[in-house]
């Protein structure tokens, strides 16, 4: 535990939330992945289903967790962090923006009127795909807000807008 401890700059107990929650959400994604390709490969309803889900679920999360790890050593310097749990945090707060953000676009679109049925798909993708960037845009300052981590994801925001010429609609 104090390896752990040592290793994230973690000061608190509240703080161990992030490693931990961050490895369990890691753990789900590979599960549902070995899932689906259980069923790609129509390996489900058979004997060697929970040997499959269960291998290639470890191996999937082993190899994510060695990803995420190399991804913290290469951001460690472009991201102002004080503490080195906040870039789990940071990491969680962009993996469930993505996510609902690209689930939240289809809903949306219904509730303006577009229906995938009465609209040609080069007209309804385009459209969903563009109603992503002001959710993921309101989300991410949203969810960096709510796991403690505002001024790094408005700061974010702020330059990513005035990158793509957007930043007149910064105060």
């Amino acid at each position: 535990m104090e390896k752990l401890k040592k290793r994230w700059d973690i000061t608190k107990n509240w703080q161990f939330f992030f490693p931990i929650f961050g490895s369990l959400l890691v753990a789900l994604t590979a599960y549902i992945i070995a899932r689906r390709l259980l069923h790609l490969f129509n390996l489900n309803n058979t004997i060697l289903e929970w040997v499959f889900t269960l291998g290639i679920g470890l191996m999937l999360y082993f190899l994510m967790i060695r990803f995420f790890l190399w991804c913290f050593k290469k951001l460690a310097n472009k991201w102002p962090v004080a503490q080195r749990w906040e870039m789990i945090a940071i990491f969680i707060v962009f993996a469930i923006t993505g996510s609902i953000s690209g689930k939240l676009a289809g809903p949306v679109t219904e509730w303006l009127g577009i229906h995938q049925e009465m609209v040609s798909g080069w007209v309804y993708w385009p459209i969903r795909i563009l109603l992503i960037f002001p959710l993921y845009q309101v989300l991410l300052v949203l969810f960096g807000w709510l796991f403690g981590q505002f001024s790094f994801f408005w700061s974010f925001e702020k330059k990513m807008l005035k990158r793509m010429g957007l930043g007149f609609l910064l105060p």
